[in-house]
């Protein structure tokens, strides 16, 4: 895609620190890391989240991920990864390509992942439960929901 930093990157346009490539994927060191040894592993199709990803590039992107988990923890000895994808700026998606995060976290490295936890109710989570399971999307059409196919009324509880 015209433009877009990751498709140079992949192209050869634009230099980056290469640490494996497969014909799916590359994973480069990123340029602005959370910590030593930050990796990104980008698609080189052009893909703009999960969304659109195909899952052949998505296994290989994150089978990628986990070999450089390894690496870094082997390597590094790091005390752990955290394995994060972006998707959509609200999630805190800065470049509309598909790319994983591999960060080595270290004792008091400063590097904050977190969000607020939220209380429901276990009704709320049947809801959701069932919203998650159903086989088909249902249609809202007015105050109506209308099922495309039959309701999996499966619910699984852990």
């Amino acid at each position: 895609m015209d433009g877009c930093i990751f498709c140079k990157i992949v192209s050869g346009e634009i230099p980056s620190f290469k640490i494996l490539e497969t014909d799916k994927c590359i994973a480069i060191l990123d340029i602005n890391p959370a910590n030593p040894g930050h990796t990104l592993v980008i698609s080189k199709e052009h893909f703009d989240n999960v969304y659109s990803i195909d899952d052949d590039v998505l296994s290989d992107m994150i089978l990628v991920a986990k070999k450089i988990a390894r690496r870094l923890k082997e390597r590094f000895e790091c005390k752990g990864v955290n394995i994060i994808m972006n998707n959509e700026k609200i999630a805190g998606q800065i470049i509309p390509h598909a790319h994983i995060h591999v960060i080595p976290r270290f004792d008091d490295d400063k590097v904050i992942i977190t969000y607020a936890k939220k209380q429901m109710a276990k009704e709320q989570f049947a809801e959701i439960a069932k919203r998650l399971s159903e086989e088909e999307h249902i249609e809202q059409k007015g105050d109506e929901s209308t099922p495309k196919e039959n309701i999996k009324e499966e619910w699984v509880f852990r």
